[in-house]
């Protein structure tokens, strides 16, 4: 059997799909990973083979700079950036506007790029990320079955009457201007517009007699997948899903780091991680004001300082570790609390070691992740642009103390996604589909159930 993985060539992306691969690696089967140059590393690391496949301009294997991208892309990563100091509203504004080419990149060409891996490949089973719109219409348009894997909040597939890129929920310290959201959301309706056409003009070049689309952002695989634990999503919105399985994590095996094993090893108070992953670690200030918070605290801290310089954080206590790369997963295993921009892979890790969250988030579906995490009861957001030191530590020291309900509901949560990984959940929902579309042809044709 052969599973074949379809991934942008980005390792925030890769590294929670091709975890999802472990499961049929494990049980000795072949597994096939589509994807740019640029993540070829992980991919060998993970024992994987290669098909080279290109979604998008820009790449990232772990730490992203914009003078790494080619042209075009840096000027787009350069906006984004700035908006991020703008607020909330402006970067989603920022990002509605580059979304056409951000995630339908060459349509027609990839599409049948990715019907040609697939014909190359012969899989039985196809998992992609439900971003790589391009992808998708390869897959939908030529007819292989395939799971959509939402790697993102949940959010990021529109139901009801959603729409792509205005946060159905904020957190509490990040309420904007009600006049801003109804702007954005009508700059967000042209974009989805825009986009829907411009899916349906390729879908009908691919299948004539496939049905248009009312909303791109809303089509989904064969399978709906969710990398995000079902106890944390409302009921109402789970209703709205349609058949779908949560995955609840997607957390990686690590390599041995003996940097990393030896400062662990060495104790000398609780250990947070902070991390705001490896595009917005550009944010130096954001990461500067957290350094001078935990400063102020009886913790040590490992900090994954990506793209900013550790000389732009401050006085480093020598207790602390400061890299540009940390392994997150190993380093959570030992974390008190978990300092993050609120990117689904970071929180969904963290709850899966028990860790609260103290969010700073800045972009896309990070408002709705920080808003759901405040509900839970299992973390704080604060607004990366404005939150003084003072109140980044108080948030610290209230997450130190989290009430003991929360703290139950955390352990409990940590315990089922730690049981049950999700690359176990994916295989199965995949080997289920298998056997209901075989007992439904049997029954279509007469044979035996």
């Amino acid at each position: 059997m052969t599973l074949l993985v379809i991934s942008p060539d980005y390792a925030s992306h890769l590294l929670p799909l091709a975890t999802l691969g472990t499961a049929w690696s494990a049980a000795g089967e072949r597994v096939v990973v589509a994807t740019g140059p640029a993540t070829d590393g992980i991919v060998r690391r993970f024992g994987f083979e290669r098909e080279d496949l290109q979604l998008g301009r820009g790449s990232n294997p772990g730490v992203i700079r914009a003078e790494d991208q080619p042209r075009g892309e840096d000027e787009a990563l350069r906006g984004f950036f700035a908006a991020t100091r703008l607020g909330a509203v402006p970067t989603l504004a920022f990002q509605a506007d580059a979304r056409g080419d951000d995630l339908l990149w060459e349509p027609l060409r990839v599409a049948r790029e990715v019907h040609r891996v697939v014909e190359r490949v012969r899989p039985d089973h196809v998992i992609v990320d439900h971003l790589a719109f391009s992808a998708r219409l390869g897959l939908t348009g030529t007819g292989v079955r395939h799971a959509d894997v939402v790697l993102g909040h949940p959010s990021a597939l529109t139901v009801g009457d959603e729409v792509y890129g205005h946060p159905p929920a904020w957190p509490r310290r990040l309420q904007p201007d009600p006049d801003a959201l109804a702007d954005l959301r009508r700059r967000c309706e042209r974009v989805r517009d825009a986009f829907t056409e411009q899916w349906n003009d390729v879908m009908a070049l691919l299948d004539p007699a496939a049905p248009a689309s009312e909303d791109a952002f809303a089509e989904t695989g064969d399978v709906l997948m969710l990398n995000y634990p079902g106890e944390l999503h409302p009921p109402e919105r789970t209703a709205l899903l349609g058949r779908h399985a949560f995955l609840g994590s997607a957390v990686r095996a690590e390599q041995p780091d003996p940097e990393v094993d030896a400062w662990l090893a060495r104790g000398g108070g609780p250990v947070v991680y902070v991390s705001l992953g490896s595009f917005l670690s550009v944010r130096s200030d954001v990461l500067a004001r957290v350094a001078e918070a935990l400063r102020g605290m009886d913790v040590r801290v490992a900090l994954a300082a990506g793209s900013t310089s550790p000389d732009a954080l401050g006085p480093v206590p020598r207790s602390w570790l400061v890299r540009a790369e940390l392994p997150q997963v190993t380093l959570l295993g030992h974390a008190v609390l978990a300092v993050s921009h609120g990117g689904n892979n970071t929180v969904t890790e963290a709850l899966t070691a028990g860790v609260p969250l103290l969010l700073l988030p800045l972009s896309t579906d990070q408002f709705a992740g920080a808003a759901a995490l405040e509900t839970a009861g299992l973390g704080e957001a604060l607004d990366p642009n404005a939150a003084t030191a003072e109140e980044l530590r108080a948030a610290a020291v209230r997450l130190l103390a989290l009430a003991p309900e929360a703290s139950h509901r955390l352990a409990r949560l940590s315990e089922d996604l730690t049981c049950t990984p999700g690359a176990h959940r994916a295989r199965a929902a995949l080997v289920t589909e298998d056997d209901a579309s075989t007992e439904h042809a049997q029954q279509g044709t007469g044979g035996a159930p």
